[in-house]
Order: structure tokens, then C-alpha cells, then sequence
């Protein structure tokens, strides 16, 4: 008798969706996610498991970069499938036997979730069952101070993530917000944004003709104009 296997169907929020909700036990003690982190930019990410290389290296680099992502107004929050103690364990031999890239003595100070019943991993669609079933991938979710998610990155188990990217990503949104605009390819604070079309016929021919201050279009649908970095940060950074 032939049998047929359907596939397990992966549930995942998306981009403008409310962020799901959920009460869990960290290394920082419990939280209830995200009205805990109300009024602030959240980076929620997920591991494959502890005591593994690349999540070490990718841990490492987020608590030394912690400090940096509070002053925009961040939270890290971390998630594996592993229990508490194995990531009370972890986190020790990282600070006491871990030296990567100039990278000692390293404390991880934000929340690492315990996730044995997958229970959070699942609502965030971070166990996929065609890479793992038994493991979280690497997702990535950006959260902004409404609770709503903004960003979602996926990276497979063998791939660490590009953390200059990440920073640059919140900074890009934060950006976008303050200022009513967007970021083109590779924007970096200081480059040039993306200014948003024209709503009148007007506005429009005052573009093109050069008279809007400090706008160049290359086109009529494609309008820039400068920021300084300082500006941005100072934006940014005030929180």
C-alpha cells in the first residue's frame, strides 16, 4: 500500500506583523515577550545549540558588540532549543576558555531563552524541517519599539552571520523612521538616501528642475539627498 508523507507546514510571522507573544525562562531570568521590551528596538535571534562553533563565534561578537546596539536603543535576546543549564554552562566556558579574534573573557549579559519544547522557536517559524527538525537556523528579528516586526533575515546552520550587517540594518531602519525616507544598496550612515516620489505635479517639476533643496534626481523617480552622519546618529543615539 503506498503511503504519502506530507510535509510539516511551517508557520512563520512576517514582515508588519505583530511579533508573537510569549512568557519563557532566560539566563536573565523570565521574560514576557516583547510587552517586556515596549518602547524599544529588539534584535530576537535563534541558534542552533550550544556548545557549537559558529554560534560561539557569533555569541562572542554579539555580547561585544552589546553595548553598541544599546546606545541605539536595542535588546538582544537570544533563543535554542537547549535548557538552562546548558546555557548557564556554555556561556561560563565561553568567558573562561574562549579566545576568538581578540575576543576573551567574553560575558554574555543579554537573555539566552530556553526553548526544550520548541514552543517559541515554532511561533517564529525557526525550526525548519528541511535543514533541521531537531535544531533552530539561524533567524534573525527585528522588532521595532511598537512591537511590530520590521526585518527578518534566515541563515542556514553552517553560515555565521554578518554582525556589521545587522548593526547596519537597525541603523537603516531607525534612519527610515526619523527621517521619511530610504536607504539604497549598500547605504551606510553619511551616504546618500532615497528620497520618496514627489505627491504633486509641482513638487514633481521643482525636483527636476533643481529647485528642491539639496535634492538631485536622476530621473523622476529616482530622487536623492544628503544626510550627514552626524545628523543621523545624533537621531538615532538620543533615545
Amino acid at each position: 500500500m503506498e503511503q504519502t508523507m506530507q510535509q510539516e507546514i511551517v508557520s512563520m510571522p512576517r514582515i508588519g506583523d505583530k511579533a508573537p507573544s510569549f512568557k519563557a525562562v532566560t539566563t536573565q531570568g523570565e521574560i514576557n515577550f516583547p510587552a517586556d521590551y515596549s518602547g524599544k528596538w529588539v534584535i530576537l535571534f535563534s541558534h542552533p545549540a550550544d556548545f557549537t562553533p559558529v554560534c560561539t563565534s557569533e555569541f562572542m561578537t554579539f555580547a561585544t558588540m552589546e553595548k553598541q546596539f544599546n546606545e541605539a536603543n536595542c535588546q538582544l535576546v537570544g533563543l535554542s532549543v537547549d535548557g538552562l543549564y546548558s546555557h548557564i554552562a556554555w556561556l561560563r566556558t565561553i568567558k573562561e576558555k574562549i579566545e576568538y579574534k581578540g575576543m576573551k573573557d567574553v560575558e554574555v549579559k543579554f537573555p539566552l531563552i530556553e526553548d526544550i519544547t520548541m514552543e517559541v522557536s515554532k511561533k517564529y517559524g525557526m525550526i525548519q524541517p528541511g535543514e533541521s527538525s531537531t535544531k533552530a537556523v539561524r533567524a534573525v528579528f527585528f522588532i521595532d519599539p511598537k512591537g511590530i516586526i520590521r526585518t527578518i533575515i534566515y541563515y542556514p546552520l553552517s553560515l555565521g552571520r554578518n554582525f556589521d550587517e545587522l548593526y547596519r540594518v537597525l541603523i537603516a531602519l531607525q534612519t527610515a523612521d526619523e527621517f521619511g525616507i530610504a536607504t539604497p544598496a549598500d547605504w551606510r550612515p553619511g551616504d546618500d538616501v532615497i528620497v520618496p516620489p514627489a505627491g504633486s505635479c509641482g513638487t514633481a517639476k521643482d525636483r527636476m528642475e533643481g529647485k528642491e533643496k539639496d535634492v538631485k534626481c536622476h530621473d523622476w523617480f529616482f530622487c536623492t539627498k544628503p544626510i550627514a552622519k552626524d545628523e543621523i546618529m545624533k537621531k538615532v543615539l538620543k533615545k
